[in-house]
Formats: structure tokens, sequence, C-alpha cells
């Protein structure tokens, strides 16, 4: 018995639907790794036009940390839509996600939620590119980074 057969579909349907999910696991990779190197970058630039100057001004600093706090928004109310697109194209049951202190304390925790429910590949995508990330700077800042006023650390001289 194929999967086609399980579900009653046609081999047409199911392809579209691994189409659509291919679609959507790339638009959140895309989304997750601008949020740390495209926004950044972005809002360099456009500090450094609105500045027009070749130094840090407190215009410029302004406007990048406006800049980004924006471009980063968007990126994450992006990441929440693909997920939820991607949970109901999967016909994934939606769970209401609250802050622990809103939580009551009789309330189910949140690992045994995500047993129930599971991480789905979005998510996955996600974190795998977070840990990337936090790990290529790690390794940038002890190798490549040069010496830094925080390696001059106890009066050592740099």
């Amino acid at each position: 018995m194929t999967v086609e057969d399980q579900a009653g579909v046609g081999a047409g349907a199911v392809r579209s639907l691994t189409l659509k999910r291919i679609a959507l696991a790339a638009a959140t990779a895309f989304a997750a790794i601008n949020i740390w190197t495209g926004c950044p970058l972005l809002a360099l630039w456009v500090a450094a036009e609105v500045s027009g100057e070749h130094r840090i001004t407190m215009a410029a600093l302004g406007v990048f940390v406006i800049a980004i706090a924006l471009f980063e928004g968007v990126m994450i109310i992006a990441l929440a839509w693909l997920n939820d697109v991607y949970d109901e194209l999967i016909g994934r049951r939606r769970v209401e996600r609250r802050s622990p202190w809103l939580r009551a304390m009789s309330e189910e925790a949140e690992g045994h939620v995500s047993q129930r429910v599971g991480i789905s590949l979005p998510e996955r995508i996600v974190m795998i590119i977070v840990y990337v990330a936090v790990i290529a700077f790690a390794v940038w800042y002890v190798f490549f980074a040069g010496p830094s006023s925080l390696h001059c650390i106890g009066g050592a001289s740099c």
C-alpha cells in the first residue's frame, strides 16, 4: 500500500504537498539565516547611507538600532508565520503557546507539550541554524578575532 492509497489522494497531490513543504522549509532557512546575517548588514548599510560620513555618529547609531530592531522583528514575524503555514499544511494541531509566567501552576509543563506534539521541520531548521551561528561566532572569536580588550585581562600587555 502506497502513501497515495493511504491518504486517498493521487500522486500529483502528494507531489504538490511535498513541493510546498520544501518551499516552506527553504523560506524558513532563508529567514533564519537572514536574522544572523542579512538584517545586521542591511541595518549597517541603512545607517551608513543616512550618516553620509566615514565615522560613527549618534545619528547613525540611532538609525542602526531602529533599523535592526525593525528588520529583526519582520524576520521573527515571518518565521512565526511560516511555522503556522507549515503546521496547517501538514495538519498539525495548533497548540497555544504561553509564557511560563502566564501559565497556571497546575498546567502541563512545556516539555510535555513538545513531547506530545513534536517538533516541526521549520523549528528544527531554526534550531540547527542557531547552533551553527553560535558555534561559528565562538570559533571566529577564539581563533580569528585577534587581540582585543577581553584578551587583556589581568593587566597583561596586548
